[in-house]
């Protein structure tokens, strides 16, 4: 990895900290991409003190809104000539129903759709690579996602299992088709397994909190969960099985609609016309 730019979103806590640090040890010049600038600032520290490495940039983005995206994208391009890795891992869970700046059911617009307008916006960063590689933090949740396309959130109703499930789908559909339209790119999905963060806590209402405390020695722990979004980053023969789902380093089974090209296609376009003002 030595020479090569990463960035991760979502670096300043759980998988995305520690997939940070990993990348750094292995001589990337890691780009941690938060929201927040003082756990930024603070994590930004972690990776730098773990990893024995100077080689890392904070850069701020809030990608539940697509000026934010539309900002941070024009400002990495007027500091860096290429981008050799791009790792979408940063993720929200919300119980009650939230919406982001601009309207939309809140996992479903940072899940999903911030990181397909950031990826848009950065492709061509990633093109100048000679081994360009995307990678999507997906999860087995997927397989409860129901797309409903002719409703403005994809779906008719709001349910918190099935609307994360959605995104997580959606984060597949758009590995599928991103690696039909950029056959010269590596895309990838992965599941990274049940990982101890807190993710699943809605800082909200705390739901999650005494069931997380139940269920936590069961869990992987971050440093686990990012070994195949690792792996994916930085093995130099996994660019031959790219355009599939991983889990725990293997190519793995997706649900049926996972695998839906005319809904990839559809869901695609869709998702161009959301941010098409902001490209």
């Amino acid at each position: 990895m030595r020479t090569k730019t990463a960035m991760v979103t979502g670096a300043n806590s759980g998988m995305g900290l520690a997939t940070a640090i990993e990348l750094a040890k292995q001589g990337a010049h890691v780009i941690m991409v938060c929201r927040n600038q003082h756990r930024g600032e603070e994590a930004l520290y972690q990776v730098s003190k773990k990893s024995g490495s100077k080689s890392i940039s904070l850069m701020l983005c809030d990608l539940g809104s697509f000026s934010s995206i539309q900002r941070f994208a024009k400002s990495f391009e007027g500091q860096f000539n290429q981008l050799d890795v791009l790792i979408n891992n940063a993720g929200v869970v919300t119980i009650k129903r939230q919406t982001t700046i601009n309207g939309y059911e809140m996992m479903l617009g940072v899940n999903y759709l911030g990181h397909f307008l950031l990826t848009i916006l950065l492709l061509d960063s990633i093109k100048k690579s000679s081994d360009g590689r995307i990678i999507n933090i997906s999860s087995g949740a997927h397989k409860i996602g129901k797309i409903d396309i002719r409703y403005p959130n994809l779906s008719k109703s709001y349910n918190p299992a099935t609307a994360y499930g959605r995104s997580k789908l959606l984060n597949i559909l758009f590995t599928k088709e991103l690696q039909r339209r950029e056959p010269e790119l590596a895309v990838f999905a992965l599941h990274p397994g049940a990982v101890a963060t807190n993710l699943g806590v809605d800082r909200n209402s705390g739901f999650g909190e005494k069931v997380y405390s139940y269920l936590h020695p069961f869990f992987l722990s971050p440093s686990q969960g990012s070994e195949t979004a690792v792996f994916l980053a930085t093995n130099e023969t996994i660019p031959s099985k790219k355009g599939n789902y991983f889990y725990r380093k293997q190519v793995a089974p997706t649900a049926k609609t996972a695998k839906d090209e005319v809904l990839a296609k559809q869901v695609w376009e869709w998702g161009m016309n959301q941010v098409k003002l902001y490209i």
